[in-house]
């Protein structure tokens, strides 16, 4: 898989880092956008598979860190959803002027319930997918479990999340709280493909079940089986990469046609 390191300035003038998957002949039929986890990177494993299987079917893939995590600037304490939202359509703008704008948009988890956010604001987005994505953002909170208590009273506190410190503030929660998600949802105007396990413990199957209940057609629900939530088996991710190609070309030409 051929890549490219690339920088970009988010809004509020700090350098993100993105690295930019290309097909081996260098000629992508279309570029796709891809959001990671909440406190994860660009580069776990579950994302870089993903982004193998699409290359493979002549689709570039750029994805990217945002704000304070992994190796782009910025603190992680001051930034919240919004300013998740915030970096993607930033991102895309820096394709459709450096490459080419993104025909598809693609969210792991809470980076799932982001692009269903930022989708609006790309007009060049054919196909949305989502992957073990919460209906609803306020879901990460789950995973703050007393300290959101601890939060909410002293402003701000240290979370540990998978093994590593981060300071969340108050600001972040009520960030999450502003967010109307079913709206959202129900006013996407683009295809839509949700992957789901049953077996995630973390972001509920239920969660899959609400979003295409709310969202309109043409949408569609494929099932992980017995995936976790972060695709850590790579057949899995890159059951999943194979399909998003196969199924996002067909919104991708009905596009290229009006």
């Amino acid at each position: 898989m051929k890549f490219k390191k690339l920088e970009f300035t988010n809004a509020a003038g700090q350098k993100l880092s993105a690295r930019l998957d290309l097909p081996s002949d260098d000629k992508p039929s279309a570029y796709a956008l891809f959001a990671h986890c909440f406190t994860c990177s660009k580069n776990i494993k579950a994302i870089s598979h993903i982004s193998r299987a699409l290359t493979r079917n002549g689709i570039a893939v750029m994805r990217f860190d945002f704000t304070g995590l992994g190796e782009s600037e910025g603190d992680f304490a001051d930034t919240n959803f919004t300013s998740n939202v915030g970096d993607l359509v930033v991102a895309a703008e820096f394709m459709a002027i450096n490459h080419a704008a993104p025909k598809i948009l693609i969210g792991q988890s809470l980076g799932g319930a982001a692009v269903l956010q930022a989708a609006a604001k790309i007009p060049s987005a054919a196909a949305v997918i989502t992957v073990a994505a919460p209906a609803d953002p306020g879901h990460v909170t789950r995973a703050l479990g007393d300290t959101k208590d601890i939060i909410e009273r002293r402003g701000e506190a240290n979370v540990n999340l998978a093994g590593r410190t981060f300071k969340i503030k108050k600001q972040f929660l009520d960030d999450l709280e502003s967010v109307p998600m079913q709206q959202t949802i129900r006013n996407l105007n683009r295809a839509l493909l949700i992957f789901h396990s049953p077996a995630d413990g973390v972001v509920g199957i239920e969660n899959a079940a609400k979003i295409f209940q709310i969202a309109r057609h043409p949408k569609s629900f494929i099932s992980l089986d017995t995936a976790d939530h972060l695709l850590m088996n790579p057949k899995d991710s890159q059951y999943v990469g194979a399909l998003i190609a196969v199924w996002a070309m067909k919104y991708i030409e009905k596009e290229n046609l009006r």
